[in-house]
């Protein structure tokens, strides 16, 4: 029963919900991701909101499942890189320091009801040198992540510790969407 639509082509969100046994298709939104909150928190609750809401439009009696991941450093959201050199700046300066890895998730029933929450886990980076970062650019795979590294990749070796939940760094907190389906919706 493919009740649930998953408002996202990523697939570090399609394998996780795959890993968890959870029945879906995806139906990606498209829509300009705008917003005016400043809080990280606050972005991705209204990113994963309009994702979701526009995608049930066309998908009555379905339940939709939106999210949008940041990460979170002194005080300012760092996308994904422009270049190499972007990717760079970004790495030295989360080296040997924390950030924080924030996932809005929002929830849309058959009724219309909306469900709308983040998660947020704190990630400690070694004190990386510039050889290390320079190679591990050179992968190529910091180049479409926010906070231009991937820790379900390579990019495993630049962090020392967690804080939170893993999932919700490589993108969705699923053990709390999946307790979520199971409580509300029975799936």
């Amino acid at each position: 029963m493919d009740k649930i639509i998953l408002a996202s082509n990523s697939p570090r969100r399609k394998e996780l919900l795959e890993q968890v046994g959870i029945d879906f298709e995806v139906k990606a939104a498209s829509v300009d991701e705008i917003t005016s909150q400043t809080l990280p928190q606050k972005v991705v609750e209204e990113l994963s909101y309009i994702k979701a809401r526009a995608v049930v439009q066309n998908n009555p009696g379905r339940i939709i499942l939106a999210a949008d991941t940041v990460v979170a450093f002194d005080g300012q959201i760092l996308g994904k890189p422009k270049d190499e050199e972007d990717a760079l700046r970004m790495l030295q300066s989360l080296s040997g320091r924390s950030h924080y890895v924030y996932t809005g998730v929002t929830l849309i029933d058959e009724d219309n009801t909306c469900t709308t929450f983040h998660e947020c886990t704190e990630v400690k980076m070694y004190e990386n040198n510039d050889d290390l970062l320079r190679r591990y650019i050179a992968t190529g795979e910091p180049m479409d992540k926010a906070g231009a590294y991937g820790i379900q990749g390579k990019g495993a070796i630049l962090v020392e510790k967690i804080n939170g939940d893993y999932n919700n760094v490589v993108g969705l907190p699923v053990s709390r969407i999946f307790k979520l389906l199971f409580t509300k919706y029975r799936l």
